[in-house]
């Protein structure tokens, strides 16, 4: 779930690098520096979470886990995505190093609404809160990432409609795929760790989040 440079045009590029610099500041504006190592350890994760890809068609697919980075990070989660962007461009041509804006806010802004939402469904008081609430975060970031990503490459112009509709019906099975994962950690670390989850840290001050 990347786009590689010379498919978007200059102003979706633009677009991308100046949505990405305004929301990465804006979440990292009161980051707690004791949150730091967690961010650093999430990045790894969703670093080489997306290295590995299942080829469909024009396209691939691949675990993205920006759900569970969100649940983990908060307001962390965007600024931990595009480091990680930055590192697989550089490292292993993931992506485009001109489309790192576009990419990043396409599964950045998906890992914040996957902390929002799992944050609303945890709190409420009814069995499995927390896989039902993992699983909700991570499979609509998913959505999420493939309706922002069919957006992008529907700015590159008609011919790339067909590779938009593909690329959003692949992320269906992956949603499924990506909303266990995350079901299965939250519910894991809300037994055993649950000081790891950034709601369970953080439950007062949620002004970090643009």
């Amino acid at each position: 779930m990347h786009i590689a440079d010379g498919v978007l045009p200059l102003a979706s590029i633009a677009a991308g690098w100046v949505g990405t610099g305004v929301v990465a500041g804006l979440t990292l504006r009161k980051a707690p520096f004791e949150a730091l190592p967690k961010a650093a350890v999430m990045t790894s994760g969703f670093f080489v979470a997306s290295l590995v890809h299942v080829p469909l068609g024009p396209t691939s697919i691949h675990l993205t886990l920006n759900g569970l980075v969100g649940i983990v990070l908060g307001p962390l989660a965007f600024p931990a995505i595009l480091v990680g962007l930055i590192l697989q461009s550089l490292l292993f041509q993931h992506g485009g190093l001109l489309t790192i804006g576009a990419n990043t806010l396409m599964l950045g802004l998906p890992a914040l609404a996957a902390y929002k939402i799992y944050a609303l469904v945890s709190r409420r008081n009814f069995s499995h809160r927390e896989a039902v609430a993992g699983f909700l975060a991570g499979s609509l970031a998913i959505f999420f990432s493939g309706l922002l990503l069919a957006l992008w490459l529907m700015t590159a112009g008609r011919e790339f409609l067909t590779i938009a509709r593909l690329a959003l019906a692949s992320c269906l099975p992956l949603m499924v795929v990506e909303g266990l994962v995350c079901a299965a950690a939250a519910a894991f670390l809300a037994k055993v760790k649950p000081e790891i989850l950034w709601r369970k840290t953080h439950a007062v001050d949620e002004s970090v989040l643009p």
